[in-house]
């Protein structure tokens, strides 16, 4: 990813993080009737369901930040320590925190069963992806590495794709069933971006990021 580039797609992520962070600010007061949480009443008393809530909400920052570095030349190549430790929390945080977290909302999703199957798939994709990213990146195999990452973060992404297109279904007023869009957006929100990565990955990205190291 060139340079400019780069910078763009940092800030546009880092304005996304920010605004996932006001969404989450409310959550703190751990009551069932903010936002979100007013379409979970039926649920909310499920332990497993509610832990897992409050866990993914509270870590999503940390790991889209901490993937983002993952892709800076510069940081790559001058400030390797920097990378190895983003890296390492956002794998660890992952794999053991917040993916299996998503994996257990999935099953509660809105939108019923199709929206439900479109997250259980996002949450073992992101989880398999990252634990291919860790595999690799133990056997020294950068390159493999590299490519599973994108796919990860790809993933990761999901939660700010999914507000982007809902965001732009309501600016242009495309008008559809509260349910059946939720449910289109819940597999749009993860598949467009795998496509997307598989485009980088085959332009070269990651031997371009190898490169400067």
């Amino acid at each position: 990813m060139r340079k400019t580039a780069w910078i763009f797609f940092a800030i546009g992520i880092l304005y996304a993080s920010y605004l996932l962070l006001l969404l989450s600010v409310p959550y703190l007061e751990m009551r069932r009737g903010i936002d979100f949480l007013k379409t979970k009443q039926l649920i909310y008393h499920i332990k497993h369901w509610r832990y897992s809530f409050y866990i993914h909400v509270f870590t999503s920052i940390l790991i889209i930040t901490s993937g983002l570095l993952q892709f800076s030349k510069t940081i790559l190549s001058k400030y390797t320590r920097i990378h190895r430790i983003s890296g390492f929390i956002y794998l660890v945080v992952t794999l053991l925190i917040s993916g299996p977290a998503a994996l257990v909302m999935s099953l509660y999703a809105n939108g019923g069963y199709p929206a439900q199957a479109s997250f259980v798939i996002l949450s073992i994709l992101w989880l398999g992806t990252t634990y291919l990213a860790y595999r690799y990146v133990r056997k020294k195999d950068y390159e493999k590495h590299g490519k599973w990452m994108v796919r990860s973060y790809a993933l990761t992404l999901s939660a700010v794709s999914l507000r982007l297109y809902s965001y732009l279904f309501d600016v242009f007023y495309l008008q559809m069933d509260p349910v059946n869009l939720y449910i289109l957006l819940s597999w749009l929100s993860w598949t467009l971006n795998l496509v997307i990565a598989e485009v980088f990955i085959q332009r070269g990205l990651i031997k371009r990021l190898l490169a400067s190291r």
